[in-house]
Formats: structure tokens, sequence, C-alpha cells
């Protein structure tokens, strides 16, 4: 391996083939990585808990049955991080949040039994903003990722601490969630691809609930290729998740092979690239629509007149949800607890107060008072039926149109602490990424170039309800014909 491409470097997907050719082993792989981390993640802080001993063990016996001529899945050997919303039997998983201290799940999650059944190597938990409430990670109690291409900037969020791993050379790939844009987001930020699949396409169970009409897993990962390969482990039907969906999986990987976008109808939401767009992101955005034109998809503008209610209506949503999940962290079963009261409602409020930080507060009173007598109607039912106004607009622009095309968020990463103290901007500026959750449809961030600083930016798609195959393969196309961004700096000085 030549010194300027480290294992570590590698797409999955190439070190599928080097696994399958025993031109490498998975602890050989595995070490690049730890090697990694050792020399970046004092400056970027993507992790909260390394789990070392459990990574060289599955390594290990990845390397054993290989070894033995065992068949093994495609991605067997493969160093993957998890964001620390899942749960990992044995493990201790927190969601950024005090009140999860010393939390040790009897259990995974399903998207986790999957990705062990598939030998996937667990390299650690990554930092998030708590209970996945923020778009920086600066919100969780262990503090905030930094951003490999400019550690004076964010990373994004809630996903900030996987984004980060996966650019830096930290992991191969990476678990996310995305309730409003949490995968996308920090992948745009970051410079890597990142996938909020359809509702219902990948189970929810074991990954800790914000709100659970809106929570989606995603894989963040270093090319469209890798995001195909990681999503055909993760999406299925599961039981135990009463949204998911039952029915056949298309092979994702195979459509990459035969990808085109000739013919394809691609849409271009002039909502999207209105007021408030920064106007590097707006071009990147319109370059990336005039390569597409240039492989043979036909461009349009298209309408989406209720986009302007999307931001309030998440909001409603997502906090009312919030705060019927969080009611129970009550310090009685597990996590933080506060004993220095003397009765049981002394015990709940002081353990609450102490284990939850400042925006989860805010955003559980918001969700309760929406909730609240006199107040249900005219804030909560009244959003869900915006919702329902938002999913027809995409039903209809779908009617002309194969795909959207748009910005994941209108800048390049903002700096640390530049947003914090703001969270109604914060808020607003998920505009371009809640409107999938809420219509329950995937999208996908590919890095589409950079700022004149030389931060990366990030190209929206979105496409129907299970067309994940149609949106990937033109992604994939996209990303081909676009000039490759250059690597991070993280670690160079």
């Amino acid at each position: 391996m030549s010194a300027d491409r480290r294992l570590n470097e590698l797409t999955a997907h190439e070190l599928s083939g080097l696994f399958s050719s025993g031109e490498v082993s998975a602890r050989e792989v595995l070490a690049a990585v730890y090697e990694r981390i050792d020399e970046v993640e004092d400056e970027i802080h993507a992790y909260v808990l390394e789990t070392r001993e459990v990574a060289e063990a599955q390594a290990r016996e990845i390397d054993e049955r290989r070894a033995q001529k065992e068949e093994l899945p495609p991605l067997a050997g493969v160093p993957i991080a998890l964001k620390d919303i899942y749960c990992t039997k044995g493990i201790e998983t927190t969601c950024g949040s005090r009140i999860l201290k010393g939390f040790v799940p009897p259990y995974d999650a399903d998207v986790i039994e999957r990705c062990r059944r598939n030998g996937l190597v667990f390299v650690g938990k990554t930092n998030m903003d708590e209970f996945a409430m923020g778009s920086s990670t600066e919100t969780s109690c262990f503090g905030p990722t930094r951003n490999p291409w400019d550690s004076s900037r964010v990373a994004g969020g809630s996903s900030g601490g996987s984004a980060a791993a996966v650019a830096a050379g930290e992991a191969t790939c990476a678990l996310g969630s995305d309730t409003g844009g949490s995968v996308r987001q920090p992948a745009s930020f970051c410079g890597v691809v990142g996938l909020k699949p359809t509702y219902g396409l990948v189970s929810r169970y074991g990954l800790i609930a914000y709100a659970s009409s809106l929570d989606c897993v995603g894989p963040i990962t270093k090319d469209v290729m890798d995001c195909a390969l990681l999503l055909g482990v993760l999406a299925g039907y599961d039981w135990r998740d009463s949204t998911s969906i039952a029915q056949p999986l298309p092979d994702y990987v195979r459509a990459l092979e035969r990808s085109t976008v000739r013919a394809l109808r691609i849409g271009i939401p002039r909502e999207f690239l209105g007021e408030g767009i920064d106007p590097e992101v707006k071009e990147a955005v319109l370059r990336s629509a005039q390569t597409l034109e240039g492989l043979g998809a036909r461009c349009e503008d298209v309408s989406l007149p209720r986009i302007p209610y999307a931001v309030p209506c998440y909001y409603i949503i997502a906090l009312a949800e919030a705060s019927s999940n969080l009611a129970r962290y009550d310090g009685v079963q597990y996590g933080y607890r506060n004993d220095r009261t003397t009765d049981i409602i002394g015990m709940y409020s002081a353990s609450r107060t102490a284990g939850f930080g400042a925006e989860v507060k805010r955003r559980m009173m918001l969700g309760t008072y929406t909730l609240s007598a006199g107040y249900y109607d005219d804030f909560y039912l009244k959003a869900q039926q915006v919702r329902t106004l938002i999913r027809r607009d995409f039903e209809k622009a779908f009617e002309s149109c194969d795909v959207l095309l748009g910005p994941t968020y209108p800048s390049p990463p903002f700096r640390l602490g530049e947003l914090i103290d703001d969270p109604l901007q914060m808020y607003l500026s998920d505009i371009y990424t809640v409107c999938a959750n809420l219509a329950g449809i995937p999208a996908i961030s590919v890095p589409c170039g950079c700022s004149r600083r030389g931060l990366p930016i990030g190209a929206q798609m979105l496409s129907p309800a299970l067309s994940e195959q149609r949106l990937l393969t033109t992604a994939y196309c996209l990303e081909r014909a676009l000039p490759k961004i250059r690597k991070p700096q993280a670690g160079k000085g």
C-alpha cells in the first residue's frame, strides 16, 4: 500500500476486493484505522467510546474464518463506526447525554444485529448531539466534534461524530440516524455520502427514539457504492418494529453497475434556491444539474409550494414526540439518578434537571406545551395536517419528475459556537432536509464541490418512497462525473 493511500483511506468495496484476494487481513485494516484515530482523535473528537477489544476479537474471527476458506459477506472485516444512539449489547450507550451515563443495553438494535451477521467490525461509538437534538454536535455532554476539513468549524449534526470519523479516515463507514437531516447535513459538511432511506425500510428497533414518526437509520460512507453496499445490509423487514415494511429488496449494488441517467427527469424546486442560500452552495448545485444534463438527464423547474411551512411543521411534530419519548428517563431503572432528595418527585426532578442538557430541556418544554390541553388541536394536529399537504406536494412533483435536486444545507460548514446561542437560526437552516422526513421519502447527500475556503458542499437528491435504487444510481452517476474533492486536512498541521 502506497504511503499516500493507507488502508484506513480505502472504501469498503476496495477493502472487500483486497480481503477476497488475500492481500490484506481484517486485523491489518483495523490496525490502520486505530493508528489514524491515535493521530487525529484529540483534534477531531469523533468518538465517545472506542471498542478496541471488541473490534480486535471480531477482526480476528473474520481472519480465521477467511483462512478456513469460508464464504463470507462482502463487508466482512470492514471497520464501521456506530452512532451512540444504537443499543449495543454489553457496550455503554449514552445518546450523548448525562441521563444515560452508565447504561449498558442487554440487547442489540436490529441494525447492530445485521452488522454483526455481516462481519462488520465495530470500531467504537461516535459523538452526537444529545438525543440527536441539534445540527452541529455541540449539544453533546462529551463536548463538540470538529470538522476534519477545518477544526474551527462544526462537523454538522446530529451524526457529526459518524460523518467526521468517515471523512477523517477513522472508520471506513458509519451508522447515523436521521430525524430531520442528521445523516445528510453532517455528510454534506464533512464531504462524504449520507443516505436517509424511506421510512420503514430499515428497522428502528433498538434506535433510541427522538421523534418516532420521523426517525430513520442511515449509512454514512466514503462513496455511493459503499452506501449501496451498507444499505443492503441494513434494510429488511423486522417484526419488532411495527412500522417496518415487508417487501422484496432489490440488489442496490448490481443496479449501480448498469446505472445511467439518460432520459431521467430531474426537478429543481425553486423554493430550494431562493432567499437565504449561500451563493457558493447555489452555484455548486446548479453545476451538478448541468453535469447531469450533460449525461443525458432533463432538468426542469418544479414547485413545492408548502416548503416554507416545513420547518415549523417539523419542529412542532418532532418536539411533541420527543417530550413523550423522553418522559421515560426518570432516574429509576437505569442511567443517572440524583439520590440527594427525600421524596420521589424530588428525585425525578433533580435527576432530569441534572441529566438533560439545555437544548433537550428546551425541546421537551416546547413539545409538552404543544401537547397540553387546549393547544393540541392548534399545534400538533394542525402540524400533522400540514405534513399531509407537504407530502402531497412531493407526490405531485414526482408525477412529472423522477428525482428532485437541491442543496443539502444553505451554507458550507459554520464555525463552532457561531449558532449555538441562536437556536431559531439553527432550526431555520434545516429547511432543505426536514421535508424528506415529513414526507417519509428517501434522500441522499453527495459531495458536489468545495467553497472558495476549501469547505465541502453537498447536493441533495430526493425520490419517491421505496425508490432507493433510482436515487443511488442517480447519485452514482453524478459522483463519477464530478471532479473529486481533495482529502480533509485533519492531522496535517
